[in-house]
């Protein structure tokens, strides 16, 4: 039996909810986190269609893009699009899971998605909102455990630096306790010093990811009593941010281009502006609404940019810049998403009697003629 708490704290592993911007609302929206789940839908929005097509198919747990709710509500009722949504799932006991700018910003999240299906190399962060907050945790291990204890922290996200895992520190040394009245100790006897043979192992661990992985680490520990250390770190770790810039490994003419945003995209009809004989090596994407970012392009000297929802002056302000530029539009940039989830989820969940569908009524809203 999978609770819906375990499915979000997979998801939560990969877009951390700390990640979201300040405006937004991300995380579990309707339901409960002990409900049983059997049957979850991915989209990309949830609409009146798409609430029907899970009752249909007796879905337990939608998990959205874009939140079901943005602004507060005063009222539940059936007067408004939203409302009549919100009634009929709570009604059908369906649940509305959302990860949003979270997973844009995150680390193998949907920007990095969309920048490996164009094949980008050397993919960087385009515009930096934060960098993670670093912590070092030391924890003493008995010897023969100290290879169990490291991997059990590194599963949870101790020891990265760039693109290295499990970095650690081990240093041999003698502890000494003394198990009082009432203890069951691993080692020694109660009421006697005791002296043992232990490693000092240190690492450092993203501050939301301490949490995680001091209980990972006193879950395998053998002592009945942990000795560890949290130590504030003044040095930062990577950037995090929205958007991604980085290189083709073979350059191609903005034509070129043009065809291979249609074909990764899947799409039939981009907007564009730009000299179609231009070279393009240097590439820009933001997934969804990116326009405010097109000075960062412009900054960073990328030769063309990827995103959606461009308004007249901005793509104006693209074009006096030099900067080539594809408006693929927010439905057909977002989009990528629900087979990334989809397959996120079935890696863990395949083999335990859940069945991920996509929400076949979720499509774009923009018709070409």
């Amino acid at each position: 039996m999978v609770k819906c708490r375990e499915i979000i704290e997979k998801i939560e592993k990969l877009a951390p909810l700390n990640l979201a911007e300040s405006w937004d609302n991300v995380g579990l929206l309707i339901g409960d986190y002990q409900k049983e789940i059997k049957n979850i839908m991915v989209t990309l929005d949830v609409t009146l269609e798409v609430v029907k097509e899970a009752v249909e198919k007796k879905i337990d747990l939608i998990i959205a893009h874009h939140p079901i709710i943005f602004k507060p509500l005063k009222k539940i009722t059936m007067d408004d699009y939203t409302e009549q949504m919100i009634c009929n799932l709570i009604k059908n006991d369906v649940s509305v899971y959302a990860a949003h700018t979270n997973l844009d910003i995150a680390k193998g999240g949907l920007n990095d998605v969309l920048a490996s299906r164009l094949q980008l190399n050397n993919v960087k962060v385009l515009k930096a909102l934060k960098n993670v907050q670093l912590k070092k945790i030391v924890v003493f291990i008995p010897d023969g455990y100290q290879d169990a204890v490291r991997e059990a922290m590194a599963k949870e996200g101790a020891g990265w630096i760039g693109d290295y895992s499990h970095c650690t520190f081990m240093t041999k040394g003698t502890g000494t306790f003394k198990p009082l009245e009432g203890t069951n100790p691993f080692i020694g006897k109660q009421g006697q010093v005791e002296k043992a043979e232990e490693y000092r192992l240190e690492t450092i661990v993203p501050q939301d990811k301490v949490g995680k992985v001091i209980k990972a680490m006193l879950e395998v520990h053998p002592y009945e009593e942990v000795a560890y250390d949290i130590y504030p770190l003044e040095i930062e770790g990577e950037a995090v941010g929205i958007g991604r810039i980085g290189t083709l490994e073979n350059e191609m003419t903005f034509s070129e281009f043009i065809k291979l945003v249609k074909n990764t995209l899947n799409i039939e009809y981009i907007k564009y502006i730009g000299n179609e004989k231009s070279i393009i090596s240097k590439v820009a994407i933001c997934t969804g609404s990116g326009a405010d970012f097109i000075s960062a392009c412009v900054k960073q000297k990328a030769d063309v940019y990827i995103t959606g929802d461009v308004k007249y002056h901005e793509a104006q302000f693209a074009q006096q810049n030099g900067l080539n530029l594809i408006d693929a539009g927010h439905y057909e940039t977002e989009n990528i998403v629900v087979p990334f989830l989809m397959d996120y989820l079935n890696d863990t969940y395949q083999n335990k009697g859940i069945k991920i569908f996509s929400a076949q009524s979720n499509q774009g809203i923009f018709r070409i003629v």
